[in-house]
């Protein structure tokens, strides 16, 4: 009897990590967001076939920035890559068995990485050689696709011998990306550029990847301090949000920033050790300020600060989520765009820097800060200042989501000041108005 009272936990602990698994890739700002890996088999060959791989970021604000993805995957049998266009493996591999032509890469595992820009005419296809830099559907759809040509030797050479690979990886550019099995799905059908006939591929197959913060990360990337013109209390963001200080994690005097960054300005991946010291200890930090109150609209000042010595952020974008976004009236210095996920909600909006000012965050410093002023028209049956109502709900920097502050330290409103926060405004313009009257006097 002993045994029937053990024979469900282990199961059932299995079945809950499944579940928790998938929870934690649903992002409910964004659920439909997806990379999608095309597979396009285009012509056969003697011994395999060529196909171009298209790799499509469906996710609204979330980029793959500098240096670029890395897309792996393993063979079903003993395939070799002979050539490839628009990429390139990162290594060879041992292919001593071949005379004569020896192909690309001979590794059971290939990794593959995007070329950079200015590479030869003829090592080049469309939406290539951006060194891996795709940018998020809803920045810019046009440039939010990724494509290399592949030829592929010792493979199949119909639909019916053909094996999919198998267990795909994909770095964009760091941890973060579960990727499906390959799927076999209708043929992808093509348009002649003179939009008269159409063509399709010989056979295609899908990946869909989606991205989840807790595999990227044990900790945040970004945290959000808050202020406000009705308290002078400034709230910081939470201690140790992205991870508590020591000796070895973080920069602390300007003599060791300047031994450190001013003699060698390289990049690499880990770049946690050049995080300025602080006690929130995270490279990113969002302060919103609740600046002026008019009297039938508001106003918010964002500040995006960058505390990492070794990084610049390119095309970077932040997501807030307020009720009043549905109200938004203007938006200085970034550009916005609504996102609704929901067809009923629209709380929700993505910020981003304009085109060649401000869409690069640099390295820490003293222009290593973004800043917007947003006017937000209020529906009196809503709008407060009480219990921190004027806050975020959330904010994303580049696609993850940074550590808030409790509610109960958020800037609260004075007793006294809630009743007199309009006339307070309006006795202003009215002083204003005196002030100028008598100026014209004199």
């Amino acid at each position: 009897m002993m045994f029937y009272k053990f024979a469900y936990p282990l199961p059932m602990v299995a079945f809950f990590a499944i579940i928790i698994s998938q929870a934690g890739a649903y992002d409910p700002l964004d659920p439909n967001g997806n990379i999608t890996i095309k597979w396009d088999i285009m012509s056969w060959t003697p011994d395999g076939y060529v196909a171009v791989v298209t790799m499509t970021n469906f996710q609204m604000y979330r980029h793959i920035m500098s240096p670029g993805w890395t897309l792996g995957w393993v063979w079903a049998k003993k395939e070799v890559i002979w050539s490839m266009v628009g990429a390139q493996a990162t290594e060879q591999g041992d292919c001593s068995k071949f005379k004569g032509n020896v192909p690309h890469c001979c590794k059971k595992n290939p990794t593959v990485v995007d070329l950079l820009p200015g590479v030869p005419y003829n090592q080049q296809i469309a939406n290539c050689c951006k060194g891996g830099v795709v940018s998020s559907w809803g920045q810019d759809s046009s440039t939010a696709v990724s494509s290399f040509q592949v030829s592929v030797g010792r493979a199949g050479t119909s639909n019916k011998t053909v094996n999919l690979p198998l267990n795909f990886t994909l770095l964009g550019p760091g941890l973060g990306y579960t990727c499906s099995g390959a799927k076999k799905v209708p043929s992808t059908v093509f348009l002649t550029p003179d939009g008269r006939r159409k063509t399709q591929a010989l056979m295609t197959w899908n990946v869909t990847c989606t991205y989840n913060q807790i595999l990227a990360s044990r900790y945040p990337s970004c945290c959000v301090s808050m202020s406000s013109f009705y308290n002078s209390t400034i709230t910081p963001c939470p201690s140790c949000s992205c991870g508590c200080q020591n000796n070895n994690n973080c920069i602390s005097s300007d003599a060791e920033i300047e031994s450190v960054v001013g003699k060698n300005r390289t990049r690499s991946r880990n770049s946690n050790a050049m995080i300025r010291c602080t006690n929130h200890m995270c490279p990113i930090r969002v302060h919103w300020h609740v600046k002026l109150n008019y009297k039938e609209y508001w106003r918010v000042k964002m500040t995006v600060t960058n505390f990492n010595y070794a990084m610049n952020y390119t095309q970077w974008t932040l997501v807030a989520q307020h009720p009043n976004l549905h109200n938004i009236t203007q938006v200085f210095s970034f550009e916005y765009k609504p996102l609704l996920p929901y067809k009923y909600t629209n709380d929700t909006g993505m910020f981003y820097g304009l085109k060649f000012y401000n869409d690069v965050l640099k390295e820490a410093g003293a222009d290593g800060n973004v800043q917007s002023e947003l006017i937000l028209k209020k529906d009196m049956s809503t709008f407060t200042f009480k219990q921190g109502w004027a806050f975020p709900r959330k904010i994303y920097f580049n696609g993850d989501e940074c550590a808030m502050p409790a509610p109960d330290e958020y800037p609260y409103l004075p007793n006294s000041a809630n009743s007199k926060l309009i006339s307070i405004s309006t006795m202003a313009s009215f002083l204003l108005l005196v002030f100028a009257n008598l100026l014209g006097m004199i």
